[in-house]
């Protein structure tokens, strides 16, 4: 009774109090986009109420006190320049809120009317069209999300992720039917390999994100037409830009996820100089023992920003970014099939990854220099015993052991005069690469004699691989016909120290071209089509064969030929509409010389990708159409609609072209969300993709090798030739808010698949157990054969619902 008063009486008070006129802060800065000084008397204007506002000082600075807590619309304008729209910032009473504005200057009267309809776009005169950006507080609000970047862009049209089509609860980007390792990731201007933990490697994916959405300010994908400065991007381009750390006030954050605890703290360092820290730890082993799952992952990650203004033109900014991650496995304490296979299936994982690098961006007449200097590792250590039986080293069944290293220096020069943007600049990388490897794929069979019938299949390799990367690109364009046509044109080279052909900078020559044209101040078509290439991954690289000769060292670099049109419908500065055609043409992609199978088909799982025998002799196509609609927050309703259509297929060592593993075909988005009176606020998302293709497996070589590999073989003869039924699922969240005096609190509920809808996976084969799933079935009643001839085969499906209720909370202070 006690017990029940108090949690009456505490209820009570963050009640009474949420009706408090609580109120909040805003500070931030406003730079020229060409030469990245700040600039002085930009007005900012809080709307709807138009009461609060500021003018922004000689150094670009800002900051507007006491706004009521809630959601707001930040208008932002300055004579001779593009005005510009911040939708759906929050206001609370815990942290001040910062963000940082880039203006455009306006080049000729006539401009004016035919880009006052643009600020709904993240579009630019080099990227015209397939590019979207998301806000940090879409990401935090997005259903289902659990604040992962990775999740939250598979609403954006043409994107898709794994475990929308097989269960598997993974976050791989798969963008316009491409494989997961055609993405390049970059933090404020420096590239990041690993973006996931647990990430799979020679791919991009993993269960679970690295960064952390308190830092970011917005996110931007461009699926074509991307910047020359840009390399090894063949599907999309992804750039993160985070938040500076607040000029005034030490302040943070503590969050309670579906699967994490994280703490973030920002503030000033000196009156130059400004922080952003946070460390994470997840409690997924925790959750998996709850819910009797055989494996037990846990991770943690850090991340940390410090920008320093050496002087009004010059800033120095160092971001440092690490992650760690541990695998275990549990005891099951209900053991049915399902758990049983992924038990003996699932391999330890263990790794740690860290990026750190450092940018100077200085500003010059007409433009700016920047500087990128950085390191990334990823140490990847994986293995899987028989009967995950470390003990004995006869049940080894694989054993990888590997360290990638990339040392990054990156120069450009940015400007703009006249009517011009011109930008061109060089890269220079060395990349290192261990690589210790051993599988066995077979085992020895014996028949009753004790003769050999399959003698044991096993490989084992030992490689170190040094080389140099180098690029350079340079790109220009121009508005011309009183600013109604805009076109840009670029071109860049790829070379490396490694690859039989790797320094012939004409053969990686990549130009591309690009149109935008005004049909009517809120109606634009928009073109463009180019080049791109990407140097297999280090896993291709560096494979050899057991005396230690690099089996791929001619492969040549993957080309990807893009054309795109579309048109874009812009009837207020908050609402965008575009339709957009795609075709992409692939050759040289990496294909199998073991299985015959193209490359594009890895990745969607937690192996590595690319450590065999390749040939560069594959073709791919991807063409498709997609619509995407947006209503950004202008007073309660904001709303993301998507729709695509495609097809994926790629071909083997036979030149045939089959579909690809991503061939989905069709997918649909959309996500709502709505704010309520007294800081309520309901989302919703729903997500829709058609089935994607599988291989069968061989079911004479499955049953032969079972018990001594753990897993069916694939019969390659039939690639993807069988198919998976459609997926949906939606997703709802709920979020209250209180605000206190100098505090907010943020309490949630999202249930994720709230319907309960089954997710289509993909068969596993093994063998029927008994009843009390003990021991294998046989035919004949006498224990199981090594040859699995007297095994009763059996092709497992997973299909329990993907209902996850979670409740969490983000405290500001």
């Amino acid at each position: 009774m006690q017990k029940n008063l108090y949690l009456f009486l505490f209820f009570a008070i963050i009640s009474l109090t949420s009706y408090a006129q609580s109120k909040g802060n805003l500070t931030g800065s406003v730079t020229d986009r060409t030469t990245s000084l700040g600039l002085a008397d930009v007005n900012i204007v809080v709307s709807p109420s138009g009461s609060f506002s500021a003018i922004s000082d000689s150094l670009g600075r800002f900051k507007i006190e006491g706004i009521p807590v809630g959601t707001y619309t930040f208008r932002i304008s300055r004579l001779g320049y593009k005005s510009e729209t911040v939708y759906n910032i929050v206001i609370s009473s815990g942290n001040e809120q910062t963000f940082n504005v880039e203006l455009d200057r306006i080049d000729t009267l006539n401009e004016v009317k035919i880009v006052a309809a643009r600020s709904a776009t993240a579009a630019t005169l080099a990227t015209p069209l397939s590019v979207q950006r998301l806000t940090a507080e879409e990401i935090r609000s997005n259903p289902g999300g659990n604040f992962d970047v990775s999740r939250v862009i598979q609403a954006l049209p043409g994107v898709t992720g794994t475990d929308g089509s097989s269960g598997s609860f993974r976050n791989d980007i798969i963008i316009r039917g491409g494989a997961p390792n055609e993405n390049v990731f970059y933090l404020d201007g420096i590239e990041m390999p690993v973006i996931n933990h647990f990430s799979t490697q020679g791919s991009s994916g993993g269960p679970a994100g690295i960064l952390n959405v308190s830092f970011l300010q917005d996110v931007k994908l461009s699926s074509s037409a991307f910047d020359a400065r840009y390399d090894n991007a063949l599907s999309s381009v992804l750039q993160f830009t985070q938040k500076n750390g607040n000029t005034d006030r030490y302040q943070g954050n503590v969050r309670l996820s579906a699967s994490e605890l994280a703490l973030t703290t920002e503030g000033p360092i000196s009156p130059k100089t400004t922080f952003l820290a946070s460390v994470r730890r997840s409690y997924l082993q925790l959750l998996f023992s709850l819910l009797d799952i055989p494996v037990r992952p846990n991770y943690y990650d850090f991340q940390t920003k410090i920008t320093h203004k050496l002087n009004p033109k010059t800033t120095l900014t160092f971001i440092g970014l690490g992650a760690i991650d541990e695998f275990k496995f549990g005891t099951i304490k209900n053991a049915t099939p399902e758990k049983l296979y992924s038990l003996a299936n699932s391999p330890s994982i263990n790794q740690y990854n860290y990026t750190i690098g450092a940018t100077l961006k200085r500003s010059l007449r007409n433009g700016f220099f920047n500087l990128a200097l950085s390191r990334d590792v990823l140490n990847n250590r994986i293995e899987k015993y028989d009967d995950n039986d470390q003990n004995d080293p006869s049940k080894l069944r694989l054993d990888i052991g590997s360290r990638e290293i990339g040392n990054r220096l990156r120069a450009d020069f940015n400007f703009s005069k006249d009517g011009w943007q011109w930008s061109y600049g060089a890269t220079a990388q060395y990349i290192q690469s261990n690589n210790d490897y051993y599988q066995r794929y077979r085992a020895q069979l014996n028949d009753e004699n004790g003769n050999v019938t399959q003698p044991a299949q096993i490989f084992q390799s030992q490689a170190a691989l040094n080389y140099f990367k180098f690029g350079a690109f340079a790109q220009a364009g121009k508005r011309f016909l009183d600013s109604r046509l805009g076109v840009n044109l670029g071109v860049r080279t790829d070379m490396n120290s490694f690859t039989s052909d790797g320094m012939n900078a004409g053969r990686t020559l990549s130009p591309r071209i690009s149109f935008t044209y005004a049909l009517a101040e809120q109606w634009n078509l928009n073109a463009s089509a180019g080049i791109y290439y990407k140097l297999p991954v280090n896993t291709i690289l560096g494979f050899t064969d057991a005396n230690g000769n690099y089996l791929n060292k001619s492969a040549i670099y993957t080309r990807s030929t893009h054309y795109v049109a579309g048109v874009e419908f812009l009837p207020r500065a908050s609402t965008r509409f575009t339709l957009e055609v795609y075709n992409k043409q692939y050759r040289n992609y990496p294909v199998s010389v073991r299985d015959g199978i193209s490359l594009a088909n890895e990745g969607g799982d937690y192996n590595v990708v690319g450590n065999e025998a390749v040939a560069t002799i594959g073709s791919g196509q991807a063409y498709g159409i997609e619509f995407f609609a947006q209503q950004k927050l202008t007073s309660r309703f904001f709303g993301v609609l998507s729709a695509s259509v495609f097809r994926s297929k790629f071909t083997g060592l036979n030149g045939k072209y089959v579909p690809s593993a991503f061939d989905s075909r069709r997918l649909v988005s959309l996500t709502l969300g709505y704010k309520l009176p007294k800081n309520y606020e309901i989302g919703l998302k729903f997500r829709y993709a058609g089935g994607v293709p599988y291989t069968p497996f061989d079911d004479a070589a499955s049953r032969a090798n079972y018990l001594t590999t753990g897993a069916g073989v694939y019969n390659y003869s039939q690639a993807n030739t069988l198919r998976l039924g459609p997926f949906n699922s939606s997703d709802i969240r709920i979020d209250k808010r209180w605000n206190f005096r100098k505090t907010s609190f943020d309490l949630y509920i999202d249930v994720t698949d709230w319907y309960g809808a089954i997710f289509p996976a993909y068969p596993d084969y093994t063998f029927a157990r008994t009843t009390d799933n003990t021991a294998f079935l046989t035919t004949d009643g006498k224990p199981i054969r090594q040859d699995g001839s007297n095994a009763v085969p059996l092709l497992l499906r997973n299909t329990s619902a993907g209902t996850l209720p979670t409740i969490g909370f983000i405290w500001e202070f």
